[in-house]
């Protein structure tokens, strides 16, 4: 009976245990997550819920809101300058990710099957631009691209094209061309380390084996490299992508969307309808960011359907 009552007391006990060191522990993660959730709670989906409110208003940001309804949506796809800016976004899609893609890819491979000495010196070379910030690297370009004396004009003049003072970024047909050189000078280096990175784990068996079969460079890249990394591949091109159709600011930078909004995307176009003085109307700018929301999960679903989501195992 003692023995019996003794290790019924230690049951309890070791009961009493578990039920303490079981609370300390949802305890310390409700005080881990609940911080990190109160954030998105409070600056992605918050916003991103009032901002269909906003859409259905038509609002400055000061005066009282006026109700709307679905004006701001049917002004939205009357509005010409809308459609215009989304095609020199699908512009920008189709032509700077692929581009960071393929140079990134190349350099990366050269640098982990080529060794080169100082491939270290390399990596921090082509790393470079993404220490920089985004305004630096926009006014670099503009002070490249200047009539006046920018280098592209002289460095055009020392092989014997003389161009004159022309103005890159101030003609309609040759700006939304030389918007794209920052974008991908400044994507590159980031790209570059992470393909170097899922190169590297790559077992040298594969590439030794393909030597004996005979195969080149180009056809080590395409039948081994490319497949193994495919995945990582997908998810830098869903992040380019994703850049190019939200982000603006290298173009408020060097255009603002001109010369007459021949460099003019979706975010400057809402941006400026949100915040510039000549507008100032935050619910029709609410309604382009509905219509890009749409655009971007649209991408998302395209490239997930393009590229696949299968791995090559090895």
């Amino acid at each position: 009976m003692r023995e019996s009552a003794v290790l019924e007391k230690k049951s309890l006990s070791r009961s009493g245990w578990s039920k303490k060191a079981n609370a300390q522990k949802w305890t310390f993660i409700l005080l881990a997550l609940v911080p990190a959730f109160g954030g998105y709670l409070l600056f992605t989906l918050y916003p991103n819920v009032l901002s269909v409110y906003y859409a259905l208003l038509e609002w400055d940001g000061i005066t009282d809101p006026k109700f709307v309804g679905l004006a701001n949506f049917i002004r939205l796809f009357e509005d010409p300058y809308v459609w215009r800016a989304l095609v020199h976004n699908l512009f920008f899609m189709a032509v700077i990710p692929p581009l960071v893609i393929l140079i990134a890819l190349f350099l990366a491979y050269l640098i982990v099957n080529k060794q080169y000495k100082g491939s270290g010196a390399f990596k921090v070379l082509f790393f470079f631009p993404n220490v920089l910030s985004t305004v630096v690297v926009a006014l670099m370009w503009a002070f490249i691209y200047d009539g006046s004396f920018g280098l592209l004009n002289e460095g055009l003049r020392v092989i014997g094209i003389d161009v004159g003072q022309f103005y890159w970024l101030g003609e309609s047909g040759t700006a939304i061309w030389a918007v794209v050189p920052p974008y991908v000078w400044a994507g590159v280096g980031f790209y570059l380390i992470i393909f170097i990175n899922a190169m590297v784990t790559i077992p040298k068996s594969l590439y030794e084996a393909a030597i004996l079969e005979g195969a080149g460079h180009m056809s080590r890249l395409f039948t081994i490299t490319i497949p193994l990394i495919m995945p990582i591949v997908r998810v830098s091109l869903l992040f380019l992508v994703i850049g190019q159709l939200k982000g603006f600011e290298k173009i408020l930078i060097l255009t603002n969307g001109g010369p007459s909004g021949s460099t003019d995307v979706i975010g400057l176009y809402m941006f400026n309808i949100a915040f510039g003085s000549e507008y100032r109307n935050y619910g029709y700018a609410s309604a382009i960011g509905m219509l890009l929301f749409v655009i971007l999960i649209t991408a998302k679903w395209a490239i997930d359907k393009w590229t696949g989501n299968k791995s090559v195992e090895f």
